[in-house]
């Protein structure tokens, strides 16, 4: 006797990942709801909102295909195009590469991505925070029991399924950012130094005023507190502070496996952000399509979910791997005082550290 369930896939977070999934699920005719904690999908703000242009993200990820059917941002969700990212040094001298990317209006570009999942047919409840996962069902704090057949966690790093079913750990990196009023001129910045100790700081500028903010490794901060470090970094610009975020992001590359029987993680929850640089909403997207074409492939005809770790590593393990590379080689160098970094961060180095940052290999043969 068959078993019936309230959908086919059951989806627990309607960020970019988890609403990627949905959509691809959605399109092939797969019933598909998606569970979100927030009253509104994309408040609060959580990131710094900068993603590569669709030309640059098959630069960075060779092996990924279709980019224009998977990123389709549209015009009201860019706050501003750029061309050039600037790494600074602690001593303030910066070395420029070309980058095309987009900063983005982060609201409007996960409102986007849910309309789209919509649009194929997906359902979303908001407002929905999960309690507890047992077996296929999903108990939500209203007293409601949703069933689905796959469940999916999309939740971030503190997913309730990634938190129930798996015991491996990751390195979570505290983000704090401000948006700022002002003009910040056209280039983002990437800092590095004791200024984000362990992480990173940045500006990045917006069509009006910028997300400044950093991250940075906890153990690495001398006991001083990322609040701080944060002030510290974020006063050097001037303006006034129209809004004050913060969230976390993994930083160790991707867990070991994002299947376990009828429960898939995807995103943030399966580790799917570059470690050399912190990027995020486009690799949980690689990953939500992969996911949820494989889903989609399993309840219709029986394909093994396994298939979504297998492929993505054909699209994104030599990527992951080079920035998990970079992250650990950066781990070490940035214990390092800042003098001996402003000596490294040279024109000499240059080309070495766009490699790193971009997920290549760093030394051509390593």
């Amino acid at each position: 006797m068959s078993v019936e369930f309230d959908y086919d896939v059951v989806i627990i977070g309607g960020g970019p990942a988890g609403s990627t999934v949905a959509r691809y699920v959605a399109q092939s005719g797969v019933s598909v709801v998606v569970l979100d904690s927030r009253e509104s999908i994309g408040s609060p703000l959580q990131c710094g909102e900068l993603v590569p242009t669709n030309d640059e993200m098959r630069r960075l990820c060779p092996d990924v295909p279709d980019m224009d059917d998977l990123f389709k941002t549209p015009k009201s969700a860019i706050s501003k195009r750029t061309e050039v990212m600037k790494i600074i040094t602690p001593s303030g001298k910066s070395l420029a590469f070309d980058f095309e990317g987009l900063v983005l209006n982060r609201v409007a570009h996960d409102e986007a991505l849910v309309e789209l999942a919509k649009k194929a047919g997906a359902e979303y409840k908001v407002g929905c925070f999960v309690n507890k996962i047992e077996g296929n069902t999903v108990y939500i704090r209203n007293g409601e029991e949703i069933t689905g057949r796959v469940l999916v966690g999309a939740g971030g790093h503190n997913d309730p399924i990634r938190r129930a079913f798996w015991s491996e750990k990751s390195t979570n990196i505290p983000v704090k950012f401000s948006l700022k009023e002002g003009n910040y001129g056209d280039a983002v910045e990437l800092h590095f130094g004791s200024m984000a100790p362990g992480g990173y700081a940045w500006m990045f500028p917006k069509s009006s005023g910028a997300n400044i903010g950093l991250g940075i490794q906890k153990n690495f901060s001398k006991g001083k507190s990322l609040n701080l470090f944060a002030a510290d970094f974020i006063d050097k610009y001037e303006g006034d502070s129209t809004f004050n975020g913060a969230g976390s992001l993994p930083m160790s590359g991707t867990i070991k496996k994002f299947v376990k029987g009828n429960y898939v993680l995807v995103g943030d929850s399966a580790g799917m952000v570059l470690p050399s640089n912190g990027a995020g909403i486009t690799i949980a997207m690689i990953g939500g399509r992969i996911a949820g074409q494989v889903i989609s492939e399993h309840i219709k005809n029986g394909t093994e979910l396994i298939q979504y770790e297998k492929i993505w590593k054909k699209q994104m393990g030599r990527v992951m791997l080079n920035s998990k590379r970079s992250f650990k080689l950066g781990s070490i160098m940035f214990r390092m005082p800042d003098w001996i970094l402003n000596i490294f961060f040279n024109r000499l180095t240059k080309a070495i550290i766009w490699r790193a940052v971009t997920c290549r290999r760093m030394f051509w043969i390593i």
